[in-house]
């Protein structure tokens, strides 16, 4: 739902009245992942997607149901054997859709309300629904803050020590910027009548800092806006490094490389690019990108370039442990010439480090097409009065 949320912000300060189709649990080859929604208003107006065209036409039927009725319905569409262009996935996966109708009248409107206003304002929050147990909690929605002092909005109606758990859960995948289900018992245990929350969390983007203003930063801080980044520019020359040159930057530094990621702020999801090729640039700054706990830390350069920095950096002190994290030279061997084929080829090497794919093409290959999408979806079926 968060994905939207922009949108949806917009519709709720409108005063409009919709229903929003999340995608709570997928299994096998399924398109989209859990957090993905659909949402659809009064007028018949529709945003977003859960499958990428398999079964928004029944999805959207079931916003204007739950619109119509003002009750949730959770509902599993698979693959059809006897058609596969009916209602169903034709890549063979599976999804359950939760629709929660947001309504004036609707219990979840102003818990929803926030994490939607939330999200679109880009602060750090996490809201969790219960997507399956006891009928009468289906729906039910709290929300959590980046201040861990703060208390909840909302609740899920049952058992007291509940909120507490699920608020808990809440804080735990926000800390850790994730999106995913958890299950709990409806005592707020982990025994007793199982339920199953959805946490979606809404976090700020991640950082991607490219180092060298070069003609290739310039195509990849275009394509890492496109993959969502927060993205810098940083170079000690001031000639290269002007807004006219990176007009899609977020921001544009200079200053000394290795100056700058010392005082800059970056965490588990930052990519570090380093374009420079340039040792007196280089060295300094992988030294210390090598042993911060970013994401990703890539260099370009040819193979003798490799070789050499490497040489520098274990004179340095760099441990070969600490080597194995460059990924150089940057990207995947795509055959790239010009700068935005370099630039795809290392938003690629990007993608796969962060999804854990190969790299390698999916033509002939027996690995699934989605690494994080093999966990076979539980929960009830069907709608929830």
């Amino acid at each position: 739902m968060l994905d939207i949320a922009e949108e949806l912000n917009r519709w709720v300060e409108q005063g409009r009245d919709f229903a929003v189709a999340t995608v709570v649990a997928v299994g096998g080859s399924a398109p989209r992942q859990p957090g993905a929604a659909l949402a659809v208003d009064s007028d018949g107006t529709a945003i977003g997607s859960v499958s990428g065209g398999c079964v928004e036409g029944a999805v959207y039927e079931l916003c204007q149901q739950a619109l119509e009725d003002g009750d949730s319905i959770l509902e599993r569409f698979g693959y059809s054997d006897e058609d596969a262009f009916a209602v169903g996935l034709t890549c063979g996966g599976i999804i359950d859709i939760l629709v929660t109708p947001v309504r004036a009248d609707s219990s979840a409107r102003p818990v929803l309300a926030s994490a939607l206003a939330a999200a679109a304002s880009g602060e750090a929050a996490a809201v969790a629904r219960i997507t399956s147990g006891p009928a009468e909690l289906v729906g039910r929605a709290l929300l959590v803050r980046s201040d861990a002092d703060a208390a909840h909005e909302g609740g899920l109606g049952g058992h007291p020590e509940l909120d507490r758990t699920a608020a808990g859960e809440a804080r735990a995948m926000l800390d850790a910027g994730r999106t995913g289900t958890v299950e709990i018992g409806e005592d707020g245990s982990r025994c007793g009548q199982p339920l199953t929350l959805l946490v979606e969390s809404s976090v700020p983007p991640p950082r991607m800092i490219v180092f060298g203003a070069i003609d290739f930063a310039s195509a990849l801080v275009k394509i890492g806006k496109f993959l969502g980044y927060r993205v810098t520019v940083c170079d000690a020359r001031p000639v290269f490094a002007t807004a006219a040159r990176f007009p899609d930057a977020d921001e544009i530094v200079v200053e000394w490389p290795d100056k700058y990621l010392k005082r800059t702020e970056v965490d588990g999801r930052t990519v570090l690019c380093v374009l420079t090729h340039d040792a007196k640039f280089d060295v300094p700054l992988l030294e210390l990108a090598l042993r911060l706990p970013v994401a990703y830390v890539g260099a370009m350069g040819s193979r003798r370039t490799h070789e050499d920095r490497n040489a520098r950096l274990r004179e340095v002190g760099v441990t070969e442990l600490e080597l194995t994290r460059l990924r150089s030279p940057i990207g995947l061997d795509l055959g790239a010439r010009t700068p935005e084929e370099t630039a795809l080829s290392i938003a690629a090497e990007i993608v796969a480090n962060r999804r854990g794919g190969s790299g390698v093409s999916l033509t002939g290959a027996h690995t699934p097409i989605h690494h994080d999408g093999s966990r076979r979806p539980a929960g009830r079926i069907g709608s929830v009065a």
